[in-house]
């Protein structure tokens, strides 16, 4: 087995896809190795000569799978490459400098809405606890409608971005009627713990940082909002390659398996949040508490709801055209059972 941690690349956004693409690999420290080198000439896979490129978040599938034992004997490389949301990793997904990554609900909408070459290839529901608006403790801010003209941090195409669009929704309220502040987590961190901020929409373990060192005070969570979606997302070039589609299909059932055991080890999975991330042990187990996966599949229910934030952001021209979230998806390793 052979796992790299690299730096997290600087925001994809400001470099042309094909520098972003050049520079991750290069991070990576392996290219497209796969391929035909990789199949044998009876159609069988080498898995040894495989590389799985796979993109990250704080306290995300590295440090689960890690924690759940599940990347001992990999019989492929894995390099893994960190980001403070979805969007900017699905832009190295298209890029091609990603094979897959995990991300919340609106991430793909955002990445389909560009035109990119992915799909939405197996999918968790975590809860809706985690996912909140939060106001200053002594924030005169007590309902949804109080956040009119108010400057609201949230990452940009992320899952907190959906479901504040849908509480705002549900009060009567559009983005016009606020100041959304587009900020990475880390970022809008320090700008609500210095008060620039009103309120942040954000997702664990982020909530729980914010309650527990900001003075943070949940609004609403996302509970008759959003959805807790989990999704990976994989790029079409790798699913056209049999040997990296064999290893992502290991690579998924270990996955799925590592969500059933943080679910069942909550405490377990909690000290090695904190230890991965640095973020205080209270902190990692009041988020690991919140995020209790239920296993699902990428099913008709799970498009029509990606159809629903798709839909949402285009009638708020927050994205350019109709997208068609089911052409976004691929139900092949849906037979994919654990335990």
């Amino acid at each position: 087995m052979s796992i790299t941690r690299t730096r997290r690349p600087r925001r994809l956004r400001a470099l042309p896809a094909i520098l972003a693409a050049l520079l991750l690999t290069a991070a990576a420290g392996c290219g497209g190795d796969a391929g035909d080198a990789a199949v044998r000439r009876d159609g069988s896979v080498d898995l040894a000569k495989v590389t799985l490129r796979i993109g990250d978040q704080k306290g995300g599938q590295q440090a689960l799978l890690g924690a759940a034992g599940e990347l001992r004997d990999l019989p492929y490389k894995v390099t893994w490459n960190q980001f403070t949301s979805g969007p900017p990793l699905l832009e190295a997904v298209n890029a091609g400098a990603l094979d897959l990554g995990a991300v919340g609900n609106t991430p793909p909408v955002f990445a389909a809405a560009a035109g990119s070459k992915i799909k939405i290839v197996s999918a968790a529901d975590l809860g809706l606890t985690g996912q909140a608006i939060l106001v200053p403790e002594d924030s005169a801010i007590r309902a949804p409608a109080d956040l009119k003209g108010k400057r609201i941090g949230v990452a940009k195409g992320s899952s907190a971005h959906y479901h504040l669009l849908t509480v705002l929704k549900k009060a009567g309220l559009g983005f016009t009627d606020v100041q959304p502040q587009y900020l990475a987590p880390p970022d809008a961190l320090a700008a609500f713990s210095q008060g620039r901020l009103d309120a942040w929409a954000i997702w664990d373990p982020y909530t729980a940082q914010g309650q527990t060192q900001a003075g943070g005070r949940v609004l609403v969570d996302g509970n008759g909002y959003t959805t807790g979606y989990n999704l990976v997302v994989a790029a079409e070039k790798a699913l056209d390659d049999k040997a990296r589609t064999a290893a992502l299909r290991d690579y998924l059932a270990r996955q799925r398996r590592a969500l059933l055991w943080a679910a069942d080890h909550p405490e377990a999975w909690g000290a090695v949040w904190s230890k991965d991330t640095g973020l205080p042990l209270a902190v990692a187990e009041r988020a690991a508490r919140r995020r209790a996966a239920t296993l699902i599949k990428v099913d008709d229910a799970l498009v029509r709801h990606e159809q629903e934030v798709a839909d949402a952001f285009h009638a708020e021209r927050l994205i350019p055209g109709k997208v068609r979230m089911s052409e976004y998806v691929d139900r092949r390793f849906n037979d994919i059972e654990v335990k």
